[in-house]
């Protein structure tokens, strides 16, 4: 081929419609909403613990696990049905359920009603990133995918960054214009639940109305209808569903199946034992049980997707590893806001403003930085974008030791600020890096593996742990500290990532050939 025609084609690949950069806008607007969801929680969340009665390891809980398990699980066979279904529809009837839920918030009068309401929101907004990422990987060329899916993941830090200046502003007004309690006995962190839970009803109707991207013949699978395929797949998910799918693969994998059950059991006893806490370690071991249940179930039903997922050591690594990054995030993301409040007494209208605006700023920069940087990266070397996870897990180590144990409010809120930048360049990196490692139809499925780890290891983990620590150690501040524990290990993981990756991609059509024994 001659220079010019290389040219041409480059400019080809590297030309987007004007309506993907729309779709992508909406997919933006959709990811924001669900964050401020999501987040909310974070500056509500002295209040709730002092209107519910509840301790830092149970708020822990609520602002990690309670969604975050329910969010993988379902997240499994939602990216399944991504892959086989009208993924607009489905983003649509998400979009529904998560709001309903969020405002459902509003009425809970205890722990156990805002538990179920959060773990509603957690099985609605599972449809967002499966539908999203392989919509976008449909709109936008490999090239520019990376770039693309971090825009998108922008909404992640502006979202999370709304939802504290949004939560502290109804909390506040409506706490003064009602102070016994307002419509039904309503107080001001209720009513926001209601305030930011209503406009995504009507969001799904903007949403309804994107164009369903034509899928090549080679991706289409028949068979059974796509919904009839979900409830299959979601059985594979839940006992004692569960045991039945491993007998139907024989003796020995019920066994094997049996075994996991058990082991998972007696981890949840000795955590439920050590930290008191039922719900944390209950939710966490039914989740890793139903995890193993499920990719062994995959391994019979589709062995080339579970070949290029979870038969493929670049994969894990690279999830795990940004598994750890997100498990910091998740952690300062949620208990920032508390610790400003009641460690260094700064109050919750400016706390709201400062961190609120700097967590949108700094997610969104990085995370376009990073997307950016990481497809410069890879168009020279094979593993570039692995660089930019590691940046993600090591340079915020130095801005959190700093910023938790400072007494000077503008050095915390400065050092608050790099650490969410530099931890946000990594996520565009991950996300095109795993859909990098397998085919187009698997896309969704990979979306939802991905997910797992920045889940039920990120989120499920990390904001009950700096409240655990905080709890048993009698300081906040400890329980953030003890986050940079993790970055040797999510270094390690990379490292393991970075020298597999380039193999592992070249292989992707020929190792998907020999699973499925063609």
């Amino acid at each position: 081929m001659s220079d010019k025609a290389e040219a041409a084609e480059s400019r080809s690949e590297d030309s987007v419609p004007a309506y993907s950069w729309y779709v992508l806008g909406v997919l933006v607007v959709v990811y924001i909403l669900n964050f401020i969801d999501r987040q909310i929680l974070s500056i509500l969340a002295v209040d709730i613990k002092r209107d519910l009665q509840l301790t830092d390891g149970q708020l822990g809980f609520l602002g990690g696990a309670a969604f975050a398990v329910f969010y993988a699980l379902f997240g499994v066979p939602l990216g399944r049905l991504a892959d086989r279904w009208h993924r607009v529809r489905l983003l649509t009837i998400g979009l529904l359920l998560w709001s309903a839920m969020t405002a459902l918030s509003g009425f809970a009068r205890n722990y156990l009603t805002l538990s179920l309401a959060r773990m509603g929101v957690g099985v609605g907004e599972a449809t967002a990133s499966p539908t999203a990422y392989s919509l976008i990987s449909d709109y936008f060329p490999a090239r520019k995918r990376a770039t693309a899916l971090a825009i998108y993941s922008s909404g992640l830090y502006l979202g999370g960054g709304v939802s504290l200046l949004i939560g502290a502003k109804i909390s506040k007004v409506w706490d003064a214009a009602y102070p016994g309690g307002g419509m039904a006995g309503l107080v001001g962190w209720q009513a926001a639940f209601l305030a930011v839970g209503i406009p995504g009803i009507l969001l799904a109707i903007w949403v309804a109305s994107l164009r369903e991207p034509a899928r090549p013949a080679a991706e289409t699978v028949g068979g059974r209808h796509p919904l009839a395929d979900f409830f299959v797949d979601l059985s594979m998910l839940l006992p004692p569903f569960t045991l039945y799918h491993a007998m139907r693969r024989g003796p020995m994998a019920a066994v094997v199946n049996l075994a996991m059950a058990a082991a998972m059991t007696g981890f949840a006893l000795i955590m439920i034992e050590l930290t008191g806490n039922l719900p944390q370690w209950s939710s966490i071991a039914f989740g890793y049980y139903a995890v193993f249940s499920w990719a062994s179930t995959l391994r019979r039903h589709d062995p080339a997707t579970f070949s290029l997922i979870w038969g493929t050591p670049a994969f894990i690594c690279t999830a795990l590893g940004y598994g750890l990054v997100s498990l910091g995030a998740y952690a300062l993301a949620f208990w920032s806001a508390p610790y400003a409040e009641t460690v260094l007494k700064l109050p919750k209208d400016e706390l709201a403003f400062v961190l609120g605006g700097s967590g949108a700023v700094s997610g969104f920069l990085g995370v376009i930085l990073g997307g950016r940087l990481s497809d410069w990266l890879r168009s020279r070397n094979p593993s570039g974008r692995i660089l930019v996870i590691m940046f993600g897990i090591v340079a915020p180590v130095i801005p959190i030791w700093i910023g938790f144990t400072t007494e000077i409010p503008a050095l915390f809120y400065l050092m608050n600020f790099l650490a969410g930048m530099f931890a946000a360049t990594a996520l565009g990196a991950a996300a095109a890096t795993t859909q990098d490692l397998v085919l187009p139809r698997m896309r969704g499925t990979a979306t939802a593996s991905f997910f797992l780890a920045t889940t039920l290891v990120g989120l499920g983990l990390g904001p009950y742990m700096v409240g655990q620590i905080s709890e048993l150690s009698g300081s906040m501040r400890i329980g953030v500290l003890s986050l940079i524990g993790v970055a040797p290990i999510s270094l390690a993981l990379l490292i393991y990532a970075y020298r597999t990756l380039p193999k592992a991609e070249a292989t992707i059509a020929e190792r998907a050939r020999a699973a499925a024994g063609e």
